[in-house]
């Protein structure tokens, strides 16, 4: 049986803030944690229409991270490989797939909206009667969810960090009750591993690490809000063409063309993100 969960992921910002602050966040955590044969080389990045969502972004990633799995997943999988993630963004509404081309029956997905409340919506994402009943409700705490030691800096540390640009923060125990502006990442996340024998144990280890990576990355979007407060969206899709480029050359050399391509709003749930 798939494994699905709902994250809900709360914010001090608003939903508009949130959307500069996202992709500062990917573009520089997706720079900053790849090097030689490892991180996230972008394939394709291109405007998309939808009939039912409307004019959005279709953004092609190949994530390369075969160091960081356990032992005894990389017992299963080639020397080198990659995870393939498309991602159709229509902001504040994303649908991103995850598949690996050796693994016919692995795959994840993720459905994500963004509102300005606190957690509050009962079916932010419009599900049907048997997504609701099979869904695990998973809300996340960015100040008092403990974070994997890899991961923790002090300096980022919700409960004591302070914005000196928006005076946001402190998190105080119970902030998503009172706290404004707040905002909330609603993330319906399947996970599917069609093999008899390992499915429950892949899946629910996958979920672990997409529940570290959801957690990691909206507190470095706080966390850093210093830095990408002052973007405007051009500003931010300026910085993202700028590091794509240094990333691509990061991950698969000098070759790798240096024409950058169209910006977009993706959430690279994988570098995942996070």
């Amino acid at each position: 049986m798939t494994i699905a969960k709902e994250y809900r992921i709360c914010m001090p910002l608003t939903v508009d803030e949130y959307r500069i602050g996202q992709l500062y966040m990917i573009n520089k955590h997706s720079h900053d944690q790849s090097e030689k044969g490892e991180g996230v080389e972008v394939v394709s990045n291109e405007p998309h229409e939808d009939a039912i969502h409307g004019k959005g972004q279709f953004t092609e990633k190949r994530i390369y991270l075969n160091s960081k799995l356990p032992t005894w997943v990389q017992g299963y999988i080639p020397k080198i490989f990659y995870v393939t993630e498309k991602a159709w963004n229509y902001y504040p509404y994303t649908i991103t797939e995850y598949n690996c081309s050796f693994l016919p029956r692995f795959s994840i997905l993720v459905k994500t909206c963004y509102k300005n409340d606190n957690g509050c919506n009962e079916n932010a994402l419009g599900l049907d009667e048997k997504e609701l009943e099979t869904r695990e409700v998973t809300p996340l705490d960015i100040a008092y969810d403990e974070l994997p030691e890899k991961y923790y800096k002090e300096e980022e540390d919700c409960k004591t960090f302070i914005s000196k640009k928006t005076g946001r923060g402190p998190l105080k125990e119970g902030w998503r009750m009172d706290t404004q502006p707040i905002m909330t990442s609603y993330k319906l996340v399947k996970v599917e591993f069609n093999v008899w024998g390992l499915a429950y144990r892949v899946e629910s280890y996958v979920h672990s690490v997409v529940k570290d990576i959801l957690l990691a990355g909206h507190v470095q979007a706080f966390a850093w809000v210093d830095q990408w407060y002052d973007m405007s969206l051009e500003d931010v899709r300026k910085y993202e063409r700028e590091l794509q480029e240094k990333t691509n050359e990061k991950v698969v050399g000098s070759d790798f063309p240096t024409t950058s391509p169209p910006p977009s709003d993706v959430t690279n749930k994988a570098v995942v993100e996070s």
